[in-house]
């Protein structure tokens, strides 16, 4: 028999509370990551009240919000052409669709770019007035949606009649078209500074074209665009700068680049879409990713819902601070 044995689990249990056990604990990176994420700490709160609420809502939510992007998604590009009309230029209803897809993976956007050309051309007059009515209110509905996924986060009930929220949503909704169009403006007039520069100063080429400034004006695209949602949507009472908006947006803007830059390997590998749809696929893909970007939304939503610290709280923990405090003394 070996002179060494193995403790018994309720002595390896005695063992593990002893001083000298727990100041090695506490020396490890174990021990450090226990000290600041671990159960009592800030961070694990926060996360387990992110999680908490993605899992109650987000699975209901995001199927909600892919089928309304999928239903509201050409009726935008008809608010568009409708824009583009009214200011007289319909000649950049192309590039509009260009610069909206070129955040979305190629199976998606080769799904829904050919469609969106075809809806944008095929209306004019008076049809195209109707339709852009329409889209207004098929757009305001997926903002409706969002609104009611940052109301529930932070727990609030709605406080004005339903015709205010619409009319604002609806408000959004034109200032979002004005805002793509008056960013595709920008580009042109900044690719068109780009041929002069490189006309003059033929060496910058190269430089240029290493910086890939197109993807980032796309990314920190993407990121003011969903703060300015999450900011004109986030319940009144918590609007104010001292609860944060900007982690779940940042978290929503990276888990959109990376599905957008993960689906279509993962795709390849793991699925046939083709197999099971046939000539559905391409919309079927487009759901699976608005799925996707709606769980995202969510679980931003979630965050800054779980950082929001109210003044009561604050008042709270600092009376429970004195008190422990008083104890200790």
């Amino acid at each position: 028999m070996s002179h060494f044995e193995l403790p018994q689990p309720e002595e390896r249990e005695i063992h593990s509370l002893s001083p000298e056990t727990r100041r090695i604990e506490a020396t490890t990176l174990h021990g450090h990551v226990i000290r600041h994420v671990g159960p009592g700490t800030r961070v694990f709160e926060v996360l387990k009240r992110t999680a908490i609420g993605a899992w109650n809502d987000g699975f209901i939510h995001a199927g909600n919000l892919a089928y309304l992007a999928v239903l509201a998604i050409f009726p935008f590009f008809i608010l568009g052409a409708a824009l583009f009309a009214l200011l007289g230029d319909p000649s950049h209803q192309d590039a509009l669709v260009g610069m909206i897809v070129i955040a979305m993976p190629p199976a998606v956007a080769g799904t829904i770019e050919p469609v969106a050309r075809d809806v944008m051309a095929a209306r004019s007059g008076w049809l195209l007035w109707v339709g852009a009515a329409v889209a207004l209110w098929t757009v305001s509905s997926l903002v409706e949606t969002i609104r009611d996924i940052l109301r529930r986060a932070y727990g609030t009930q709605p406080t004005r009649a339903f015709w205010w929220y619409r009319l604002v949503s609806t408000g959004f909704t034109l200032g979002t078209v004005v805002l793509l169009v008056a960013a595709l403006l920008a580009q042109v007039v900044i690719g068109a500074a780009e041929q002069v520069i490189l006309t003059r100063f033929p060496d910058l080429d190269d430089a240029l074209s290493g910086l890939q400034l197109s993807r980032w004006v796309s990314a920190l695209g993407l990121y003011f665009s969903i703060y300015l949602l999450f900011y004109t949507l986030t319940p009144t009472a918590y609007r104010a700068r001292r609860y944060p908006k900007w982690p779940g947006v940042a978290l929503v803007t990276l888990w959109w680049i990376g599905v957008t830059a993960a689906l279509p390997p993962v795709l390849s590998l793991f699925f046939t879409y083709s197999l099971t749809y046939g000539s559905l696929a391409g919309i079927m893909i487009a759901l699976f990713f608005f799925w996707l970007i709606g769980l995202g939304m969510v679980i931003g939503a979630e965050l800054n819902a779980a950082l929001a610290v109210t003044p009561e709280e604050e008042r709270a923990a600092a009376e429970a601070q004195e008190h422990q405090e008083e104890d200790t003394a």
